[in-house]
């Protein structure tokens, strides 16, 4: 549904587009009335607006054919629908263009073409040929570039997020492992606790098989308790085996957290400890030693020389831990960072216990507590790198650079868009008071005489010279040496094609001629 959606809005953006550039090549050949070039805008057009997404590398040459199409009137005027529609099918093929050769074999083929007719035939000879330079380059060249690099930019952050996802699936992956590895731990504490109790069981069971005062029914139970107690311990051994040849434990089994508070002094740590673990279950214990010893485990590998304070403080109901270390006088270690899987297991320790566990910067330094309750269950599971929506963290930083690029881009277009109107509105406004102040009404200019002093005809003038004006259909300057000429307007609209200018020209301090010409059509 998604994709017809899409496929119904790009057929829209694609009619739309035609029908402007159509509606350009119309508006543009009105005042040339060149049904030829009309014809020939309008087949540039369609075919380049046709081809642009299934063959750009055909609409764009195409569209720079429509600079070869018109038969060189650039000497007269510059056919801006060829203007509109090579930037608006340059930029489509930069950005659609899997590769960059085609579009640049077809631009040097109409520049190789285009630019030597333009010189050879045109009216204006060299200056069509500048201004076929200025469109190649301007309109054609620019906005394909334009379109390449929006498209190479886009491919770039597509990769990236690709890579990003790839990488947190593979940070997903460490997280399970380091779980499991701790669980692993704890099955091997397991094991070794309850094998020893389990041995000796068979040890007593077996004392009591030789003991007197027994009769053979009691002697036949005690062999068989003995054999089960063995059996169970082998059993034990054999499941618990597999597991430690994946992940075997690094530390103690019966860890005591004075001796190894002791041991991790004696490595160089500045430790000040409070311990209180009076009447605390074993698993209880043990994830308390597991919260201390990879605390200190982390000191001694990120904040070398730091001041580490331990506490744990033991009530009928829960196990406070806290290992809070000092800013490390030198900075951390040189090499890689930590890639927190210790953290991970650990936090799988302590929610097995059915506890919780904070680690997170403090004052500088760094600190890990654990709450770990007694005779609890396991806590649930925190939700990893997902949000309420079930998006990855990716996935939402993804749609956040979006967002970005979109405002970025809207401020691209919306910036320059608005600074070329505030410079056109003071053109504007500049022109039109240049046009207005250069204005000769017709009645001053019927009553000016051949022979007039400037000094008689200079208080009728306007204070300002008509600016733009006619520039074709002036007649030949007056033959008289040192006649300067002086340009007024008629008072006809700047909005009429074939505006007109009155001309006097003065020489000797005396009006030598005075004409009025226009071009276009009267």
């Amino acid at each position: 549904m998604r994709t017809v959606t899409k496929r119904r809005w790009q057929v829209a953006l694609d009619v739309a587009l035609g029908v402007f550039l159509a509606f350009i090549v119309v508006v543009g050949t009105l005042g040339t009335r060149s049904y030829w070039e009309l014809a020939g805008g309008l087949a540039v057009v369609a075919g380049s607006v046709v081809t642009a997404r299934r063959y750009p590398a055909v609409s764009l040459g195409i569209a720079l054919a429509g600079t070869l199409a018109v038969p060189f009137p650039l000497g007269d005027h510059v056919p801006a629908w060829v203007i509109f529609v090579l930037v608006a099918m340059s930029y489509q093929a930069g950005l659609r263009m899997p590769r960059a050769r085609p579009g640049i074999l077809t631009g040097v083929a109409c520049t190789v073409l285009g630019l030597p007719l333009s010189l050879a035939f045109g009216p204006d000879g060299l200056g069509d040929w500048a201004q076929m330079v200025a469109m190649l380059v301007f309109a054609g060249l620019s906005p394909w570039l334009l379109g390449r690099y929006i498209r190479v930019r886009g491919e770039l952050a597509r990769t990236g997020w690709r890579r990003a996802e790839e990488m947190e699936s593979r940070q997903r992956l460490v997280a399970e492992q380091a779980r499991l590895r701790e669980r692993a731990r704890i099955a091997s504490d397991m094991h070794d606790s309850l094998g020893h109790e389990l041995s000796l069981i068979a040890v007593r069971a077996a004392a009591l098989e030789v003991a007197s005062g027994l009769d053979d029914a009691q002697r036949d139970a005690a062999a068989q308790l003995r054999t089960s107690a063995a059996t169970a311990t082998e059993r034990l051994r054999e499941i618990i085996g597999v597991l430690r040849e994946d992940a075997a434990p690094v530390e103690p089994v019966q860890g005591d957290l004075g001796e190894l508070i002791a041991r991790a002094r004696a490595s160089g740590l500045l430790i000040e400890s409070t311990v209180d673990t009076a009447d605390v279950p074993p698993m209880v214990a043990r994830a308390a030693y597991r919260v201390v010893q990879e605390a200190l485990t982390n000191v001694a590998k990120h904040a070398p020389g730091a001041a580490v304070t331990v506490r744990v403080a033991s009530t009928g109901a829960r196990t406070d831990v806290s290992v809070v270390n000092a800013p490390p006088p030198a900075g951390p270690l040189p090499g890689a960072a930590s890639g927190h899987v210790g953290l991970i297991g650990l936090r799988e320790r302590v929610r097995l216990v059915g506890g919780t566990l904070r680690a997170g910067p403090d004052a500088g330094g760094f600190a890990v507590t654990a709450t770990l309750p007694h005779g609890a269950g396991p806590a649930e599971p925190d939700a990893a790198a997902d949000d309420e929506d079930g998006r990855s963290t990716s996935a939402r930083a993804l749609e956040l650079a979006r967002r970005d690029v979109r405002r970025s881009l809207i401020q691209a277009v919306a910036v320059p868009l608005g600074l070329f109107a505030v410079v056109l509105a003071i053109a504007g406004i500049a022109f039109l008071y240049q046009w207005n102040s250069s204005e000769l009404p017709s009645g001053v200019y019927d009553r000016l005489r051949i022979g007039q002093p400037r000094a008689e005809v200079a208080p009728q003038l306007p204070d300002n010279q008509r600016v733009a004006r006619p520039v074709r259909g002036e007649p030949p300057l007056p033959a008289v040496p040192g006649a300067v000429c002086e340009y007024y307007g008629t008072g006809r609209s700047w909005l009429d094609n074939d505006y007109a200018a009155y001309r006097l020209c003065f020489a000797d301090g005396r009006l030598v001629a005075k004409d009025r010409f226009a071009e276009g059509a009267s």
